[in-house]
């Protein structure tokens, strides 16, 4: 199920969403312009969080966490990710203020890449792409918006208004099949699914504590 858009207004501008995305478009343009694919692979080999160098030396191998966000694997991944992105940050970074939202949506991206490592501590395998931040984001939507709408495409041309709680409900179920299924069957694929389910967890129980309550929060599941 693909989210088109939602019926949830702002107030103003999403100033960080749109850095946010403009750095990670940036960043990926940026892969493609090297030369050779052996450079392309250097690089995401140098930034792109790898669980085995970072646990056997977090300090010196920190800046992955931060790094490894606004890289991507390919253009499907960049597409999929920054359509999340646009469909729900907004209302996040306007509920929670400009600085606020930076931090929820960095810290978040921090615990689920951390999430991802502690079920792969002994990978090599590279973690790119920016969904456990933005499934930080979308735990925090639930929360918050629970009752807007999120226009629904489900393949091939079925198209639905349905409720945030269920959507993204539904969502955050299927990544914590996926993960428990990939550690049942010792095969995680090439999806990160933890760095989702940690992700989406913590949007979930922690936004409250980077906003006050406001009158128009949508407190309600049904």
């Amino acid at each position: 199920m693909l989210p088109l858009r939602d019926n949830n207004p702002k107030s103003k501008p999403a100033f960080f969403m749109w850095l946010i995305l403009a750095i990670n478009v940036g960043v990926f343009i940026y892969q493609l312009s090297l030369d050779e694919p052996i450079m392309q692979q250097q690089f995401i080999l140098q930034y792109g969080f790898i669980p085995r160098l970072f646990f056997a030396n977090p300090v010196g191998n920190a800046y992955r966490l931060i790094t490894s966000m606004f890289m991507h694997g390919s253009l499907a991944h960049i597409a999929s990710n920054m359509f999340f992105l646009w469909v729900f940050a907004d209302n996040i970074e306007d509920r929670l203020g400009d600085m606020k939202f930076l931090g929820f949506y960095l810290l978040g991206g921090v615990l689920a890449t951390l999430a991802h490592g502690l079920f792969s501590l002994r990978s090599p395998v590279p973690m790119v792409g920016a969904s456990g931040a933005i499934s930080a984001v979308l735990g925090a939507y639930i929360v918050l918006f629970p009752r807007c709408k999120v226009l629904t495409l489900i393949p091939p041309f079925f198209v639905f208004w349905l409720p945030a709680w269920f959507y993204l409900g539904y969502w955050g179920v299927l990544q914590f099949v996926e993960a428990t299924s990939g550690v049942i069957v010792g095969n995680q694929g090439g999806v990160a699914w933890w760095a989702h389910v940690g992700g989406f967890v913590f949007g979930f129980l922690m936004v409250r504590n980077f906003t006050a309550p406001a009158p128009y929060d949508d407190k309600q599941p049904f």
